[in-house]
């Protein structure tokens, strides 16, 4: 896609959508990927990020897995609290209040690996995709940003799970019993959504 890009930094869990990222972003940018998960509390979640990483190919001292908790908390969580924001007065803001925390780490993780650009998961269904980018656009206004969300043809779960399994993609797909719905966790809440809504 990009003769300019030889390295990229993604916001990694392991999970579906970042695992199918990495491997599109290695096929169409021809590129080295460099994965960050943000530790913020969200525990068992963890353990697979390194291994997804290494299965696709990532070099070891290209995957960080960074514990951000006490500044997550310190920096960002108590502030939020103490402004007693919520969404609609009733939601808390776990899953946003934690993006410019992640996207500030991303940045100095491109620059301290000489990274051309950085990625994320987030789809253009809501405002993550903001939240990422205005925290990577305001701590380095010349970054290059990659939203395959916005780039790609893989537009549902199932489309994604398919990906998945024709590049040996190590993620867990959809079985009979499982919730039918996907989580984010941290250390201030957990949010939900339907699986199936997302197809």
């Amino acid at each position: 896609m990009s003769d300019s890009i030889k390295r990229v930094v993604l916001a990694f869990s392991g999970g579906l959508d970042t695992s199918v990222i990495l491997k599109w972003l290695q096929q169409e940018y021809q590129c080295e990927v460099v994965t960050f998960t943000a530790d913020l509390g969200q525990g068992e979640e963890l353990g697979p990020a390194r291994r997804v990483a290494e299965t696709l190919g990532v070099k070891p001292e290209h995957i960080f897995i960074d514990d951000l908790r006490e500044e997550f908390v310190k920096d960002f969580v108590f502030p939020m609290m103490r402004a007693n924001a919520l969404y609609e007065g009733l939601y808390l803001l776990g899953t946003s209040i934690a993006r410019p925390l992640i996207s500030k780490r991303q940045i100095e993780i491109a620059k301290l690996t000489g990274a051309d650009a950085v990625s994320h998961g987030a789809t253009g269904k809501g405002n993550d995709q903001i939240r990422f980018e205005l925290g990577y656009y305001g701590l380095n206004p010349d970054v290059k940003v990659i939203a395959p969300w916005r780039e790609w043809d893989l537009t549902s779960r199932s489309r994604l799970i398919e990906f998945a399994e024709k590049h040996q993609i190590p993620v867990p797909k959809d079985k009979r019993g499982e919730a039918p719905f996907s989580t984010d966790a941290n250390m201030l809440h957990t949010s939900s959504e339907g699986k199936v809504l997302e197809d």
